[in-house]
């Protein structure tokens, strides 16, 4: 019986530290949440960013491939003999160190 009379006190000061810690455990949710939130909105404009550059990659690209006066493959090849020539070059002078 003279547990009993310690335990009662014991008790009585739980209820206000769980009040407590509830309490707090119930806003760091709330703080999660909040964070989760802002972090979403902040990934959709990084979305919407990356989306308005892609389209504008779009247009330019729709404007070179329907332009009457410009050959890509013309333009293609252009660039492959330019490769052909700078490689050429490129093992003329390691050639030429050696």
């Amino acid at each position: 019986m003279h547990d009993l009379g310690v335990l009662v006190p014991i008790f009585a000061l739980m209820i206000p530290i769980m009040a407590i810690w509830t309490k707090h455990q119930r806003q760091l949710a709330e703080m999660g949440i909040k964070s989760t939130a802002q972090e979403s909105a902040e990934k959709a404009a990084q979305y919407a960013t990356r989306i308005a550059e892609m389209e504008d990659r779009i247009r330019v690209l729709e404007r070179i491939v329907t332009d009457g006066g410009y050959n890509v493959a013309s333009q293609i090849e252009a660039l492959r003999d330019t490769r052909r020539v700078e490689e050429r070059l490129e093992d003329q002078r390691e050639t030429s160190r050696n």
